[in-house]
């Protein structure tokens, strides 16, 4: 029973099967019999699990479960530790309240640019955030920065729960060890 880890690139959808002109993750020669515990919209890069184990891809992807998820996101404007505050607090949105959530001013951590390159304006800055959720709403990392004033630009999920994209390149993916499956089933 495999489980993968993978660094799901820009415009990839978190599905086996085109749509819409956009690839998906049957370019990618994974293995057969798994499946996306979560998902990733096609504008968001990053860590996406895979696993044909259906009571881990509960654990991850149920937010009953609390499994904690780390993001990056490069937004419009220099990011202030008042904005942090009310993320980390709750916010409304339309759908009702957030739950709180880590939030941080994230030093720029230096990534490759994106492939295509986001947009660029000379006269509005850019800077990043750290969101950890314990919930997963549609696009909610989005939604909340942009309730605080703070479009997204661009949004890497960096982690989930113990695991990291560390030494995976976009488009790259490998198999968890046991060890690894074991620290997700708490």
């Amino acid at each position: 029973m495999p489980t993968i880890i993978f660094n799901k690139p820009y415009g990839v959808l978190s599905q086996f099967t085109r749509e819409h002109g956009h690839p998906s993750l049957g370019d990618f020669k994974l293995p057969g019999g798994v499946y996306p515990a979560g998902r990733l919209d096609h504008d968001s890069e990053g860590l996406l699990l895979l696993t044909s184990d259906g009571q881990l891809q509960a654990r991850i992807s149920d937010p009953r479960h609390k499994m904690p998820k780390t993001y990056w996101a490069q937004v419009e404007k220099e990011i202030t530790p008042e904005a942090a505050a009310k993320l980390r607090a709750g916010l409304t949105l339309n759908d009702g309240p957030t739950l709180p959530c880590g939030a941080s001013v994230l030093p720029d951590p230096g990534l490759p640019p994106r492939d295509p390159p986001i947009r660029f304006r000379k006269t509005v800055p850019t800077s990043w955030a750290e969101i950890v959720l314990k919930e997963g709403r549609n696009r909610q990392v989005r939604r909340m920065l942009a309730a605080v004033g703070f479009p997204v630009l661009r949004l890497i999920r960096r982690a989930i729960g113990p695991l990291t994209l560390e030494g995976l390149e976009p488009g790259q993916w490998r198999e968890l060890t046991e060890k690894e499956i074991r620290s997700l089933k708490g």
